[in-house]
């Protein structure tokens, strides 16, 4: 193996085309070690290319990868070629990649159902990824897209654009930090749970900080506000049984395997009296297409012990939504699965940067503990709202430490929608910054027991 090398050795050049590229940077790819690319320019690339273990990818300043349709759309620029296998692949680094899309946004699902980052990894370890830049994403494909993982480390990125900056599935133990982001939908995505086409496989993200970001606007009107700052999405399915009725996105356990429904967003809804036993692939049965996802069986996904540090909001859109959909293109919450209780999320000097009355945070999944320390509020609630999708939202608990309040006059701090919802906030150490302000509890057909100091 040759441990050190210039891709141009292989004939990666800005002035070849996009076939010759991506054949001659997948040559030097299938070498592993350490590759370099160090001639300034732009390179067009018209397929995916593959990484395996034990490689490093380096770009250089001024180093520009373009996406060229000369062979007809692709998805991935770089993915691991573990990902065609469900094989871990193991310590890989990519350094200072600058993609230039191009208007080459395109879902195919060659490779791997539910997988569309720009730059994507399923089932990995221990992965760098560092100096990442996207100005151009377009409405299709998410920025980088990770599932099925563990160790990963993503710094110093800065990604602009329609979709999702980065949207993490399954996998535990994550770093996201120095990041800026200035994108339509979400900035990051946490989806422990998806629709069907948003992420391969389902499961907990767990066990992970985000830290110094910037969710950015893209005008001063600050009014481009879809998504949020980070999305923190949950859900539950059961067991397959005789006349089960699913629908777009709904996921079964049968047979020591997860099974998904994959349809058109139109709200139909279809009765399973055929059990999906596949062992790969999408098989249709009763006029529904069953696509085997996983054969690691859990019953339950959503995030838990994650903290979210030094963020700084100045796009006016809802912080942070811990999430379920309820809608044409996924129900999160299968009636009469298990409950997914979100757990334990920290928020550790969040700047809420914008002056425009939105939630905070918004939540309508279960959540044990919500602790948000040295934070400055505007005119930003927390709020907590049901989707129908349980009886029981279970109780939050809410600890308030060291934190700010700018508003002036009243402010709902916490205001709830769900009946029978019981919240337990407490407060430390607390200022407001005007005589005037006002804070107010708004429990709504649940229970707010406080103890603050504001």
């Amino acid at each position: 193996m040759t441990t050190y090398m210039d891709a141009a050795s292989y004939g990666f050049s800005p002035h070849a085309s996009g076939r010759a590229n991506a054949e001659a940077l997948q040559r030097a790819l299938d070498q592993g070690g350490t590759i370099t690319v160090s001639q300034p320019g732009t390179y067009k690339l018209a397929r995916t290319v593959y990484i395996a273990s034990h490689t490093t990818l380096q770009f250089g300043n001024g180093v520009f990868v373009q996406k060229s349709d000369e062979e007809g759309a692709f998805s991935h620029v770089l993915l691991n070629k573990g990902a065609l296998t469900k094989t871990y692949d193991e310590h890989i680094a990519v350094e200072n990649l600058h993609i230039v899309v191009n208007g080459v946004d395109a879902r195919t699902f060659h490779d791997v159902f539910g997988l569309h980052g720009q730059l994507a990894f399923f089932y990995v370890k221990d992965l760098r990824v560092t100096g990442f830049r996207c100005m151009d994403l377009g409405k299709l494909q998410y920025g980088i897209h990770i599932c099925t993982f563990e160790d990963i480390f993503i710094d110093d990125v800065i990604i602009k654009g329609e979709k999702d900056g980065v949207h993490l599935g399954r996998g535990k133990r994550f770093y996201i930090g120095n990041g800026t982001f200035e994108t339509y939908d979400d900035a990051v995505a946490l989806n422990a749970h998806d629709y069907d086409v948003g992420n391969p496989e389902l499961g907990w993200i767990e066990d992970g900080v985000v830290e110094n970001c910037h969710d950015t606007a893209r005008s001063t009107a600050n009014n481009d506000c879809v998504g949020y700052f980070c999305r923190i999405l949950a859900g539950a399915w059961k067991d397959w049984e005789p006349g089960i009725k699913v629908q777009k996105s709904d996921t079964v356990v049968s047979n020591g395997r997860l099974y998904r429904v994959k349809a058109d967003a139109d709200s139909k809804q279809y009765e399973s009296f055929t059990r999906p036993e596949h062992a790969q692939g999408t098989v249709v049965q009763d006029g529904i297409q069953w696509v085997m996802v996983q054969d690691t069986v859990t019953y339950t996904a959503g995030v838990r012990n994650v903290t979210f540090k030094n963020i700084f909001l100045r796009k006016a859109r809802i912080g942070f939504s811990i999430h379920f959909d309820n809608d044409r293109f996924s129900r999160s919450y299968y009636p009469g699965a298990p409950v997914p209780s979100q757990e334990q999320l920290v928020f550790d000097n969040i700047r809420v940067l914008h002056e425009r009355e939105t939630p905070f945070l918004s939540a309508n999944t279960p959540v044990d503990v919500i602790t948000v320390v040295s934070s400055s509020f505007q005119n930003n609630s927390i709020m907590f709202h049901g989707n129908q999708a349980m009886a029981d939202y279970l109780p939050t608990r809410i600890n308030l430490i060291g934190c700010i309040f700018n508003h002036k006059g009243s402010l709902d701090l916490v205001a709830n929608s769900v009946p029978d919802k019981r919240i337990h906030i407490r407060g430390w150490a607390n200022t407001k910054m005007d005589d005037s302000s006002v804070v107010c509890l708004v429990p709504g057909p649940g229970t707010i027991d406080a103890q603050l100091d504001i």
